[in-house]
Parts: C-alpha cells; sequence; structure tokens
C-alpha cells in the first residue's frame, strides 16, 4: 500500500513539473524555429509547399464553412432585430459579426482541425521513425527545414483565409436576406458600409495571424515531442487540435480587451 502512494506521489510530482515547465519548453520551442538564420533557397520551396497545402488547399472547406456562417448570422441577425430597429441593422450586425468574430475564429477552428493534426502526425510518424534524427546526423537543422516552412505558412495563409471567409460569408448574407428576409441589398448594403470602422478590420486580421502562428507551432511542437510508437502519435495530433483550440479562445479575449475595449 505505502508503495503505491509514493507511486502515485510521484506521478502527480512529475505532472506538476511538467505544466510548469511546458510553457517554458514551447516558447523555447518556437524560438529554435523561428528566430534561426534562414536559408532562404532551400526554405522558399518548402514555404510554397506548405502554403499550398496549408493555405490554397484549405479554400474549399473554409468557403463552404463561410457559405454556413453568412446564412445563419443573416437569419439569427434579423430574427433578433427586425421589427425594432431598421432593417439596415441587420447589415450591420451581420457585417461587423463577421469581421471582429466570426471569421477569424471559425476559420482558426478549420484549419486548427485540418491543419494542427496532419503537422502533429506527419512529424510524429517522422520522430517515431527517427527521420528527424538522420536530418540531426547529416547536419541539417530539422527546425528550419521541417518546423519554420509549416509556421511561416500558416502566419501567412491565415489571415488571406480570413479575408475570403468575411467576403463570402458577407455575400451569401446579403443573398439570404434579399431573397429571403425581405431586406433589399441596397439597405443591407448600407448597413455594412455605414457602421464599417476599420479597426474591426484590422482586429480581426491580428487576430488571424497570431492564430496561424498558435497553429503551426502547436502541430509542429506535439510532433516533435512524440515519444514512442504509433499510439503517441494519435495522441499528439489530439493535443495539437485541443491546445490550437483552447490557444485561440484565449487570445481572441486578450485581442478583444486591446481593440474592442470601450
Amino acid at each position: 500500500m505505502a508503495d503505491s502512494f509514493d507511486r502515485i506521489r510521484t506521478m502527480a510530482n512529475i505532472a506538476e513539473v511538467n505544466v510548469l515547465t511546458a510553457p517554458v519548453r514551447y516558447l523555447r520551442f518556437l524560438g529554435r524555429s523561428l528566430f534561426i538564420p534562414w536559408d532562404i533557397r532551400r526554405t522558399w520551396p518548402r514555404l510554397l509547399e506548405q502554403v499550398y497545402l496549408h493555405g490554397t488547399s484549405a479554400l474549399p472547406v473554409v468557403i463552404l464553412a463561410s457559405v454556413f456562417v453568412g446564412l445563419t448570422t443573416a437569419v439569427q441577425t434579423s430574427y433578433q432585430l427586425m421589427g425594432v430597429v431598421p432593417k439596415y441593422f441587420v447589415g450591420m450586425g451581420v457585417g461587423r459579426l463577421v469581421l471582429i468574430e466570426l471569421a477569424p475564429v471559425f476559420t482558426a477552428f478549420v484549419v486548427a482541425g485540418r491543419s494542427a493534426s496532419s503537422m502533429a502526425a506527419e512529424l510524429g510518424a517522422m520522430r517515431v521513425s527517427n527521420q528527424i534524427d538522420a536530418l540531426t546526423v547529416m547536419a541539417v537543422n530539422p527546425h528550419r527545414f521541417l518546423c519554420l516552412p509549416r509556421i511561416v505558412a500558416l502566419t501567412v495563409c491565415m489571415p488571406l483565409l480570413v479575408v475570403v471567409m468575411e467576403l463570402v460569408a458577407v455575400a451569401v448574407a446579403l443573398g439570404i436576406s434579399a431573397v429571403a428576409l425581405d431586406i433589399s441589398a441596397y439597405t443591407f448594403m448600407y448597413g455594412v458600409t455605414h457602421f464599417f470602422m476599420a479597426q474591426d478590420f484590422f482586429g480581426g486580421l491580428v487576430k488571424a495571424v497570431i492564430f496561424g502562428l498558435l497553429i503551426g507551432t502547436n502541430g509542429c511542437y506535439f510532433g516533435f515531442s512524440v515519444a514512442g510508437g504509433s499510439e503517441q502519435v494519435g495522441r499528439a495530433t489530439t493535443r495539437a487540435v485541443v491546445a490550437s483550440v483552447t490557444m485561440i479562445l484565449m487570445v481572441n479575449f486578450l485581442v478583444a480587451l486591446v481593440f474592442f475595449k470601450l
């Protein structure tokens, strides 16, 4: 019985140490991946490849999500405001909701589920099969070769994907409002443009850049941290997505405090 309690106490102490040192390890990994000498000749082709994989290839699912974001936002905003305020407030509500909150967060969730998981699985498989160690033996910096292109690609692509979602969502909301909600296109666009604020747009882009950085870093970090077999690869994939979603929600709140606090 005493041995069992000792083992439980030891495991608890190890878990506490891991929780306390995890942020330090995470920041150290981010520094080793980004703040290193860039070899443009070798990094550029891999960067373009990652932009295609995690940016261009993500467009169909982002556009599909933005269609339903626009439909749902228009219908619910109309339901909440119709008969209470003039109809153009529906356009105002849709525009500001999409710019400030829905487009950055929904795009980040879609990309996190798609890219963070694939990065963690791919790099975790490379770690298990000793391919990352082989790069080190060949004097190739694995952080620069594997992590840098992925993190930079996500950081660059996220704002572009967010802009695509904003445009498609507002366009779809305009269409459903004119067809089914008895709100003319002129009235809707008057609400969108009259109440437009550059702060809303750039605040959403700042969120997108930070979200992309976090998603790319989490995918690489948990992939590199795999130790064991295929079961650990699956766990790393789950942790990458969960950590990305959690950080997205936390950063979303912090950026809202900075940009949109009254």
